[in-house]
């Protein structure tokens, strides 16, 4: 099965870059893997959805803020995302995005197997390219429910 392993962030918004961060963590842990891609992007919509096509399953780990606690994480699937903003007012949230590449059809392959690891974050407003020690602190955790939903896990 081809997987796409895709962290999201901004690498300049401090705690917004946990995605990032995670997803090179999981990089080294995943390095030889052939049928495993990890990447990074730093978009939403329909340009998240164009990097997924091909892939049979997608992980992508990213950012949150819903008042649960610092570090914790969350596994989402595209509908149960708790927001719908995106970058752009001409743009979309991730489950109208997929909607629209798979009513396109086979020109557009999309994974059917998605999942969205959330990441608790504090602070997305501050420019610096480090985490918050709360948010640093989660990442092995987030690299193992990577591992998990790949079904690598010790």
């Amino acid at each position: 099965m081809k997987t796409l392993v895709l962290g999201l962030g901004n690498p300049i918004l401090s705690d917004d870059a946990v995605g990032l961060h995670a997803a090179r963590a999981a990089a080294s842990v995943l390095q030889g893997r052939q049928d495993i891609e990890v990447g990074e992007d730093y978009h939403g919509g329909l340009r998240l959805m164009e990097r997924m096509i091909g892939y049979e399953r997608a992980i992508i780990i990213d950012a949150m803020r819903t008042g649960s606690p610092v570090g914790s994480l969350r596994r989402l699937g595209p509908d149960d995302m708790p927001t719908c903003h995106t970058a752009s007012a001409h743009d979309v949230n991730l489950s109208t995005a997929l909607e629209v590449g798979r009513r396109a059809g086979a020109q557009l392959p999309l994974p059917q197997d998605i999942l969205l690891i959330g990441i608790e974050v504090v602070d997305v407003v501050t420019f610096g390219e480090t985490l918050s020690n709360e948010v640093e602190a989660a990442l092995p955790s987030a690299v193992e429910a990577i591992l998990e939903a790949l079904a690598l896990a010790p």
